[in-house]
């Protein structure tokens, strides 16, 4: 085999690599949302939810239709927008060409020229081997620290898992506890709780009051929500999300369906969740919920069925917020997704 032919070989390989990691990298935790933070929460959108045993810390809004005036940043983007700039924009092409620019930098302070680390197959398959490396440290370090920030809970799922905090009175209104014992009240970063230092500015909007009914409606759309997406049933995503939110979901089913795969959810189950805020303004409602349960989240190919990312035989624990949005005495609708 001649070498030029073998290098050629090997750069096809290192590419096709370099493609397959960071598919799975854009598909790890894939279900509603892709363990991304998005939606709308009226004015509180860009605030980070009050804390509760649940989930002690919540990731900043990622993307949200809701324009962030604060600190005269911009607004974000609506779906379906792109990223500008060509180096600004993710997947295996950013990477890529972050590389090449990093590989022209770097022969020009070695004083060889702008491509000299790209002058021969050799130096494309060194460059295309580091990309997928790169990409490999990045994801273990995600997990890593996602693995750190999660916390620990003895006993498993409880009988009561929704904790039912009624806003003004602080006892629980279905008998549940969560975790370590602890009964309700502000101290457990319910609605009517200050947030602590660093979790965003005063509450904004009149502080009111749930129900238990509320909650039940809470943990239903948990499992509705997911089964649907599971099952690629938009209409049914439509119906109980916020226009914004189906929005959302639909791209990412649609993103998922150009590349012929499906996200199969299933066995979804709550194991313990809290009220973090609920509030109104402007006519309508908000509910700030923590959730902590559990999935099997797989990715596999609709022709062949071949599973490409999961293993259908584990289940994945999910901590997130899930914000829910009604007119007073309609139905509740989710309307945001941040992860704890």
């Amino acid at each position: 085999m001649r070498p030029r032919s073998l290098s050629l070989r090997l750069a096809l390989g290192a590419l096709l690599l370099a493609a397959g990691v960071t598919v799975a990298a854009d598909f790890a935790e894939a279900r509603v949302g892709r363990s991304g933070s998005f939606g709308s929460r009226g004015s509180r959108t860009w605030s980070t939810p009050a804390p509760t045993p649940t989930a002690p810390t919540a990731q900043p809004m990622q993307r949200s239709t809701t324009p962030q005036n604060q600190m005269g940043q911009t607004a974000a983007r609506a779906p379906g927008a792109q990223s500008g700039g060509f180096f600004n924009r993710g997947g295996f092409m950013g990477g890529l060409m972050g590389g090449l620019l990093g590989a022209g930098l770097f022969g020009l302070l070695f004083g060889s020229g702008f491509f000299s680390g790209l002058g021969s197959l050799a130096g494309i398959l060194g460059l295309l081997l580091q990309v997928a490396l790169v990409v490999i440290v990045v994801r273990l370090v995600m997990g890593w620290l996602r693995s750190r920030n999660q916390p620990s809970y003895a006993g498993g799922a409880r009988p009561d898992p929704m904790q039912r905090e009624a806003l003004s009175g602080g006892t629980p209104m279905g008998g549940g506890q969560t975790g370590g014992g602890q009964t309700g009240g502000a101290e457990m970063g319910g609605a009517g709780a200050v947030p602590r230092a660093g979790f965003g500015t005063a509450p904004r909007g009149r502080p009111i009051k749930l129900q238990g009914s509320d909650f039940d409606t809470f943990e239903r759309r948990l499992y509705e929500i997911q089964d649907a997406y599971g099952r690629d049933d938009r209409d049914t995503l439509l119906r109980l999300a916020t226009p914004e939110m189906g929005g959302y979901m639909r791209e990412e089913l649609d993103e998922l369906a150009r590349d012929g795969l499906e996200n199969r959810l299933g066995d979804v189950k709550l194991l313990q969740g809290d009220l973090s805020e609920a509030w109104a303004e402007d006519g309508s409602e908000y509910a700030t919920v923590a959730m902590r349960y559990e999935l099997t989240d797989v990715i596999a190919e609709k022709a062949t069925g071949r599973i490409v990312q999961g293993d259908p035989a584990r289940k994945e624990q999910v901590v997130e917020f899930w914000t829910f949005v009604r007119s007073p005495g309609g139905e509740w609708l989710l309307s945001a997704i941040q992860q704890g």
